[in-house]
């Protein structure tokens, strides 16, 4: 299984200086203001019921009589880091199905661009939609869009949230994974302000392996 964080660090290293510089000042305000701190282990996942990229609905608690769950959330199709770390976990799929667990992926887009960046990235886990971004709100992994970060999407990089997210609104999920036991127990926490840091698949195999 290939590491994922040498891929991501390729990437990070072709963005422009000043570039960067100006993301790292944006992805500091989200994580100073504590406003997507994120689940933390010991705590209850709550409930969800969300809508997958074929317009199936899934629930989170009908998931987790079958096994534990790995929840992942990603901030859209559009995201390029998001889409190599999907492709990470489809790459990990086997080994994370081989301990009973089911894997799905949440982003605030609608069920047409989950189709789209399932089919892209040949996903065979389910992608949701969390429509009005309550499942975020209730995983603390929402944060809205502001200042640096706010003018770097809308204005540089021509990619305003509220023209993707199916509510309409400039906010998304610090991109987050989290490992649920059958108990509907949080036992494996991974979250990062920083959309250009993610969860190493083998991160979440030892997690549910230790289940």
């Amino acid at each position: 299984m290939e590491a994922l964080t040498p891929q991501l660090d390729a990437f990070t290293a072709q963005i422009p200086p000043a570039i960067g510089t100006r993301m790292d000042a944006g992805i500091e305000e989200v994580r100073k203001s504590g406003a997507a701190p994120g689940l933390s282990v010991g705590e209850s996942a709550p409930d969800f019921s969300l809508l997958d990229a074929r317009g199936e609905r899934i629930v989170l608690s009908e998931l987790l009589a079958n096994g534990p769950v790995v929840v992942t959330f990603y901030r859209g199709e559009w995201c390029p880091y998001c889409n190599m770390q999907l492709r990470a976990l489809q790459q990990a799929l086997p080994e994370i199905t081989a301990t009973g667990a089911t894997l799905v992926a949440i982003s605030p887009q609608a069920p047409d661009h989950g189709l789209t960046l399932s089919e892209k990235n040949e996903l065979a886990f389910a992608v949701l939609s969390d429509l009005d971004q309550s499942v975020s709100e209730s995983f603390k992994v929402r944060f809205e869009m502001t200042g640096e970060l706010e003018d770097l999407h809308v204005n540089v990089f021509q990619n305003d949230p509220a023209l993707q997210n199916a509510d309409g609104r400039r906010s998304l999920p610090v991109p987050s994974t989290f490992v649920i036991d059958r108990d509907g127990v949080v036992r494996f926490a991974s979250v990062n302000a920083d959309w250009r840091v993610r969860t190493e698949p083998a991160e979440v195999i030892a997690a549910l392996t230790s289940l």
